[in-house]
C-alpha cells in the first residue's frame, strides 16, 4: 500500500516500561528501520512507543503521527472472552481515528504479497480542540464567580463567623448556600464536602452547606454509552445485555444505571460525566489562585483560612473523579467487614472499572428500615455499631457517609453502598479517641480535657486558659450526665467536642469531625434496626474484646521474647548514660542547653555587678552604723555612709535605666 500509494511507512513495536525506567530500545529501533527501509526505502521509518497497554500504544502513536491507515494482525481474537476485552486489534478498531484494517495473520495460508491491494481512502486528522480559547474561558468564569459573590456580599459573608450573634451568623451562612447553588454543580459539590468538616467553618454554615443539592439534568444516553465505550474499548453491546435508559442517580460528577451483563448478571454502573473533569478542574484552579492572592492578607487569615479549606476541597475533589479510588475502598471495607457476618458491601467487577467507569454488584434488596423484624435485624443493628467502633478505633478506616440512604437490606444483610467517601485515622489518634470515649465514660472531667488537648497537640500551649476550656467541657458533661443511657449519642458529642475546641483556638485533627458526623449518622440507622440497643455497652464489650485480644497477643512466647530483649537493651543503655553523667565512664557528661535568651553573657555580668554593687554598699551603711557607736574619729561614719549611699543610688540608677 505505502508503494502504491507512495505513502510514507512507519513501522511500530509498542514496549512497556522497563523495571528501572532506564531501558534502552535503540536496538529495536535500528532493527525496525532496517525493516522499513527495505521495504519502503527512504519513506520507510521506525519508532518504539513504551505504553503497558498495547492498544492504548498504537492508539495514541496513530494520533501523535497523524497517520491515515492503521494495520494490524488479527492475533488474540479468536474467541469472544479475549475478543471483549483482551485482545489489540479490537481496541484499536474502536479507539483510533483512522481507517483500522486488521489483516488476518494467523492463516497459514496468508503470506506477504497474497493480497491484492485496493486503493484506500484517506481520512483527515481531526485536530484536537480541548485547549482552544482555555484563557478566554477561564476568564469569563472568573468574572461570573466574582459577580454571584459580590452580589451575595462574599466580603461580609464571613465577617464576624466566631460571633455569638446566631441569628447573623445564619444569615452569612444562608447567603453562601444561595451563592453556591448559583455558581452550579461543581460549587454545591464543593459546599457538601466542606459540610463535613465543622474543623474548617462554623456550625451554622456546616448545617447550610449539608443541605445543599447537586441539582444538574440527567446525561444523555448518547454520551453515557460514549464514556463507556471509550473506558472498555468496545461497543457497550460487547459486555452488557441491556441498559437501563433512566438513571437511579445523576450527579455533579457521575451518574448511576442499571444494567446487566452478556452472562446474566445485574450489576450497577457508574458513569462518569464528559465534561466533570474539566469544569471541576477549572473551577479548583480559579480557587486554588484566590487562595494564593489572598494568603498574605490579614483581613481572611483572621476569618477563615482559604488555603486549607481549597487544598482540603482539591484532594477530595481528585479522589472522586478517579473512580479507582472508590473500587480500593470497596475492596478494602469487604475485608474490614469480614467478621461481621451480617455486613457487607457490594462485589466489584474490576475487570470493567476503570478511572471513569464503576461496575459492581446490583443490591436488590430494600432500605433498611424496611427490614423485617426479627433477630437478624437486632443483630445486624449490633453488628452495624461494632464495626464502626472496629472501623474507627481498631483499623483506622471508616465509611463516612453511613446515612440510611446509604444502606440497603437484603439477604439478611446491610449492604453498605457509596463508599465514594471514606475515612482514615492515624494509630496515634486512634488510641487517643479510645482514651477519650473511655474518659467521657467514666465522666473523668480534667483527663477528658487532657486528651483534647493531645488530640490537637497543643497540650503545652502556654496562652490557653486551661481553667476555662475543663469548665467547658464539665458543663458538657453536666448536659449529657442526666441523659438516658440508650438516648446518649456518641457522635453529637464528639460534634460538640470539636466545637467547643475551635472556640477556644484549638484545632483538632479533621478526622476526629469526621469520625462525629458519620457516628451521628450511623447510630440514626441503629435506631431505625433497634431503638432499644444501648450504644455504650456495646462500646464497652468492644473494648473489653479488644484488650482480650491484645492480652492473648501479649502472651506469645515470640512476642515476650522480643519485648524482653528491648526492654533489657533499654535498660543497659540507661545505666550507661547514668554512668556518664556520674563520670564512672567515658563519655559526654551532662550538658544544659538554654533557648530563648538572648546575650546570657551579658545577663550574668550585668547580675553580677548589681549584686557586687549592692553587698559593698549594705557593708558600708552597716560599717557606718557601727562606727557611730564605736570611738572611731567621727569623720569615719560619715565617710561611710557617704560611700554606702552613693553606691545605693548607683544600682538604683542601673535598674531604672535598664528596666530590669
Amino acid at each position: 500500500m505505502a508503494g502504491r500509494f507512495s505513502a510514507e511507512l512507519i513501522l511500530l513495536q509498542v514496549v512497556p516500561p522497563a523495571p528501572d525506567g532506564a531501558a534502552d530500545h535503540e536496538h529495536t529501533v535500528e532493527a525496525l528501520r532496517a525493516t522499513a527501509e527495505e521495504v519502503a526505502g527512504p519513506r520507510g521509518q521506525a519508532r518504539v512507543m513504551v505504553d503497558p497497554d498495547p492498544a492504548r500504544g498504537i492508539v495514541r502513536a496513530c494520533d501523535e503521527l497523524e497517520v491515515d491507515v492503521c494495520i494490524v494482525g488479527n492475533l488474540g481474537m479468536s474467541g469472544r472472552t479475549s475478543f471483549l476485552l483482551g485482545n489489540v486489534p479490537n481496541r484499536v478498531s474502536h479507539n483510533a481515528r483512522c481507517t483500522v484494517i486488521i489483516v488476518n495473520t494467523s492463516h497459514p495460508s496468508v503470506t506477504p504479497g497474497r493480497t491484492r491491494p485496493r486503493p484506500v481512502p484517506a481520512m483527515p486528522h481531526v485536530a484536537e480542540e480541548a485547549g482552544l480559547q482555555v484563557e478566554g474561558r477561564l476568564i469569563g468564569r472568573a468574572a461570573r464567580i466574582g459577580r454571584v459573590l459580590a452580589r451575595a456580599g462574599f466580603q461580609e459573608v464571613f465577617a464576624g463567623t466566631r460571633t455569638d450573634d446566631e441569628d447573623a451568623v445564619r444569615a452569612r451562612a444562608r447567603r453562601l448556600r444561595a451563592a453556591m447553588e448559583e455558581l452550579g454543580p461543581t460549587f454545591a459539590k464543593m459546599g457538601q464536602i466542606l459540610s463535613t468538616r465543622p474543623d474548617l467553618l462554623p456550625h451554622a454554615f456546616v448545617e447550610e452547606l449539608s443541605t445543599l443539592q447537586d441539582r444538574v439534568p440527567p446525561m444523555s444516553e448518547q454520551d453515557v454509552v460514549k464514556v463507556m465505550e471509550e473506558e472498555l474499548g468496545v461497543p457497550w453491546e460487547d459486555v452488557f445485555e441491556s441498559i437501563d435508559p433512566e438513571p437511579m442517580a445523576a450527579g455533579t460528577i457521575a451518574q448511576v444505571h442499571r444494567a446487566t451483563l452478556t452472562d446474566g448478571e445485574r450489576v450497577v454502573v457508574k458513569v462518569q460525566r464528559p465534561s466533570a473533569r474539566k469544569d471541576i478542574l477549572q473551577d479548583l484552579g480559579l480557587l486554588e489562585l484566590f487562595a494564593e492572592k489572598t494568603a498574605e492578607r490579614e483581613a481572611f487569615r483572621q476569618v477563615m483560612d482559604l488555603p486549607t479549606i481549597v487544598e482540603h476541597l482539591s484532594d477530595s475533589l481528585r479522589r472522586e473523579l478517579d473512580f479507582r479510588q472508590e473500587a480500593e475502598n470497596l475492596e478494602r471495607m469487604h475485608g474490614v467487614l469480614g467478621p461481621f457476618s451480617r455486613l457487607d458491601v457490594p462485589r466489584l467487577y474490576g475487570e470493567l472499572s476503570t478511572e471513569r467507569l464503576l461496575v459492581m454488584e446490583e443490591i436488590q434488596g430494600v432500605p433498611i428500615r424496611e427490614a423485617p423484624q426479627g433477630e437478624a435485624r437486632t443483630e445486624a443493628a449490633r453488628q452495624l455499631l461494632e464495626s464502626y467502633y472496629q472501623q474507627i478505633l481498631s483499623d483506622g478506616f471508616f465509611h463516612a457517609d453511613p446515612h440510611p440512604g446509604n444502606m440497603m437490606w437484603w439477604h439478611d444483610r446491610i449492604y453498605l453502598l457509596d463508599l465514594g467517601m471514606v475515612g482514615e485515622v492515624d494509630p496515634e489518634t486512634r488510641q487517643l479517641m479510645l482514651l477519650l470515649l473511655m474518659a467521657f465514660w467514666r465522666e473523668d472531667v480534667d483527663f477528658l480535657s487532657d486528651v483534647v488537648l493531645m488530640l490537637a497537640g497543643e497540650q503545652d500551649r502556654a496562652e490557653l486558659d486551661i481553667d476555662a476550656f475543663r469548665a467547658e467541657v464539665g458543663d458538657l458533661m453536666t448536659r449529657h450526665r442526666g441523659v438516658a443511657v440508650r438516648e446518649l449519642e456518641l457522635g453529637p458529642i464528639l460534634q460538640e467536642i470539636t466545637e467547643m475546641s475551635i472556640r477556644h483556638g484549638v484545632r483538632l485533627p479533621a478526622s476526629l469531625a469526621l469520625t462525629g458526623k458519620a457516628l451521628a449518622q450511623m447510630q440514626l440507622a441503629v435506631g431505625e434496626l433497634d431503638p432499644t440497643l444501648d450504644p455504650l455497652s456495646v462500646v464497652g464489650g468492644f473494648v473489653m474484646r479488644g484488650f482480650m485480644g491484645r492480652l492473648r497477643e501479649r502472651l506469645d512466647p515470640k512476642w515476650v521474647f522480643y519485648e524482653g530483649q528491648k526492654l533489657r537493651t533499654r535498660l543497659v543503655r540507661l545505666v550507661e548514660a547514668v554512668e556518664r553523667l556520674a563520670g564512672a565512664r567515658p563519655g559526654p557528661r551532662l550538658q544544659v542547653q538554654f533557648k530563648g535568651t538572648e546575650n546570657l553573657e551579658q545577663q550574668i555580668q550585668r547580675a553580677g555587678r548589681r549584686v557586687s554593687l549592692g553587698l559593698v554598699s549594705g557593708g558600708a551603711l552597716v560599717g557606718a552604723a557601727v562606727a557611730a557607736l564605736g570611738t572611731l574619729p567621727g569623720w569615719v561614719p560619715g565617710v561611710l555612709a557617704a560611700l554606702g549611699g552613693l553606691l545605693a543610688a548607683g544600682l538604683l540608677l542601673d535598674v531604672l535605666r535598664r528596666g530590669r
